[in-house]
């Protein structure tokens, strides 16, 4: 389909939907090294990637998220740690990510009394 048959609000990316995407089998020294300067520049794995190979990167605005990934299992083992019903993946959601907030404000305050010592 050419892009100007797409519906006006998919116009925008109709480049996207070109795009293919392409894995590299690496060492681990090689995906530490993009890591680590994807951390320091505030820039995503493949923005890195993308950058080195000197292609152009997109610099719209991105929500920052994490992602994992869950299974049945998964939910059984949170929804019993949490006391919810293993089937109320929304309700586990919220637990987890209180979890995490929890887990990034513990690891604020030990930085800042590292700093302080």
């Amino acid at each position: 389909m050419k892009a100007d048959q797409l519906p006006q609000r998919w116009r925008s990316t109709a480049g996207a939907l070109r795009a293919v995407q392409v894995a590299f089998d690496v060492s681990e020294s090689v995906m530490e090294v993009v890591r680590r300067t994807a951390f320091e520049s505030n820039l995503s794995q493949p923005d890195v990637v993308r950058t080195i190979l000197g292609l152009p990167i997109s610099r719209r605005a991105k929500r920052p998220r994490l992602t994992v990934s869950l299974s049945q299992e998964d939910y059984q083992t949170l929804g019993q740690r949490y006391g919810l019903d293993p089937k109320n993946a929304l309700a586990i959601k919220e637990r987890v990510l209180a979890e995490l907030l929890a887990f990034a404000q513990g690891a604020e305050g030990e930085d800042q009394e590292q700093d302080a010592e």
